[in-house]
């Protein structure tokens, strides 16, 4: 068994599995967190896509989102795909009036900012502190019913962007949006890296947890 840190999995909705499989591979411990007293156990958080109105709903059905707001508000590594990105961020755009947000990082997102579930797509993207780490080269990103950030605060740094290519789905508006970003011990990427098989993204969160810079 690995003797990596302890990594949970929100596992309420969305592609828990994945992200499990990737933080092994990654050198992390692994376990799915659904309930207060798992979410203790654990040194950093993955919350995976899904529907982030749901995931929000249920955060609140499993009594879990008053304790994880206090632990990310208390430095615990958090990294959140897609939905997650949404839920971590400090405000949505077009999400539902009643719908919950952890505050780990100081940005407004839109929600399905690229369009519907037809209008998914994959791009090779730059990604700081990935791309530029060891052999590097581009992260395959996989784009589904994705957000992207419409304003981050100076305290969040920009990781990736879209290309400004114009025929990206969501048209000229869309060339250029931000769609990965790091707060101190908070990672957040609008696409889904447990999908491609590349675990250098969840390899960057691991060394987060680890305290490495």
């Amino acid at each position: 068994m690995s003797a990596g840190p302890l990594i949970g999995v929100l596992a309420l909705q969305g592609d828990v599995r994945e992200h499990l499989a990737a933080l092994e591979e990654s050198g992390a411990r692994a376990t799915a967190v659904r309930r207060p007293a798992e979410l203790s156990e654990v040194d950093g958080l993955v919350l995976p896509g899904g529907e982030s109105t749901t995931m929000s709903r249920l955060l609140d059905i499993f009594e879990l989102l008053t304790p994880l707001r206090e632990r990310i508000a208390a430095g615990m590594p958090a990294y959140g795909s897609c939905a997650g990105m949404i839920l971590l961020a400090s405000k949505v755009l077009d999400g539902r009036e009643d719908q919950h947000q952890l505050g780990g990082l100081d940005m407004i997102v839109r929600r399905n900012a690229f369009g519907r579930q037809v209008d998914s797509f994959e791009e090779d993207l730059e990604f700081t502190g990935v791309s530029d780490v060891g052999d590097g080269g581009p992260v395959h990103a996989v784009f589904i019913r994705a957000p992207w950030v419409e304003s981050a605060s100076p305290q969040v740094e920009v990781l990736a962007r879209v290309s400004d290519d114009p025929e990206v789905p969501g048209g000229e508006v869309a060339a250029g949006r931000i769609v990965a970003v790091r707060q101190g011990s908070v990672l957040a990427t609008a696409f889904h890296p447990e999908l491609t098989g590349d675990t250098r993204v969840h390899r960057l969160f691991v060394e987060m947890v680890e305290g490495k810079p």
